[in-house]
């Protein structure tokens, strides 16, 4: 009853741990794949793991023309859009606000923002009753942290961005919603506490856990169960949610 059976499954960023972790959850279920990423040695690798039916598309989620360009081979294949996950994403750095690079904030903001503004943008005229938009934001999206100027203000609006488009689309029978997971044991929040650790003066990792009233970070396969959620008629009658897959950080 709640598969995705036959549903066409756009995945930016498809070839990052969280993106192949849902990948293969909503493979499992009867999705049809589409990965878009810029990583061309990792979209070749999330091919052979998922099997020949997968479409693979290299692409810059920032830039108009690419975006255009993706959708187009997913509408000439598969004619139509049923779910877009919305997850393509970069950190940054961490530093003071006297220091922070604006080139590094204008490239973060370009990839989360206007990356999920364009894909909603062009994707949507390809989609129909019961199609699924997902933007991965993040608990960063609900709070502030030291240094965190591009990352933390990318995450936010992303939020503004889901509750427009849930406003707008909703007469359409098209939800749309944010996942907001805390930190998750992958190498992207590996890097992204390697920054952290020295102007904390502590690791990172540990403070992050002792941060977490459960106490770990989450593993991808669990934020993927929470983008299966939000992909499948589970929830048919949510949109404009801010899904925490925080271990209660956020509380």
């Amino acid at each position: 009853m709640f598969g995705l059976g036959g549903k066409i499954c756009l995945i930016t960023g498809g070839a990052g741990s969280i993106g192949l972790a849902s990948a293969r959850l909503l493979q499992e279920h009867g999705a049809r794949l589409v990965l878009v990423d810029q990583d061309a040695e990792g979209l070749a690798d999330a091919a052979r793991s998922l099997g020949p039916d997968v479409l693979t598309v290299m692409a810059d989620v920032a830039d108009e023309g690419d975006t255009a360009r993706y959708v187009a081979a997913i509408v000439a294949r598969f004619g139509r859009i049923d779910v877009l996950f919305s997850n393509a994403g970069n950190f940054g750095t961490v530093a003071p606000i006297e220091s922070y690079p604006t080139e590094t904030f204008d490239a973060v903001m370009a990839v989360h923002v206007r990356g999920a503004f364009l894909a909603a943008k062009h994707a949507v005229p390809h989609m129909g009753r019961g199609g699924s938009i997902i933007i991965t934001s993040s608990v960063a999206g609900l709070r502030g942290d030291l240094g965190v100027y591009g990352y933390i203000t990318a995450k936010h609006a992303q939020t503004g961005l889901m509750r427009v488009l849930a406003k707008d689309l909703a007469p359409r029978g098209i939800r749309v919603n944010t996942i907001n997971p805390g930190p998750v044991a992958n190498g992207f929040q590996q890097r992204v506490e390697d920054d952290l650790t020295p102007l904390l003066g502590r690791n990172a990792t540990q403070f992050f856990d002792e941060a977490i009233p459960m106490g770990r970070h989450a593993t991808t396969q669990e934020i993927a169960a929470s983008v299966f959620y939000l992909a499948s008629d589970q929830s048919a009658f949510t949109t404009g949610l801010t899904l925490s897959v925080d271990g209660g950080m956020s509380v």
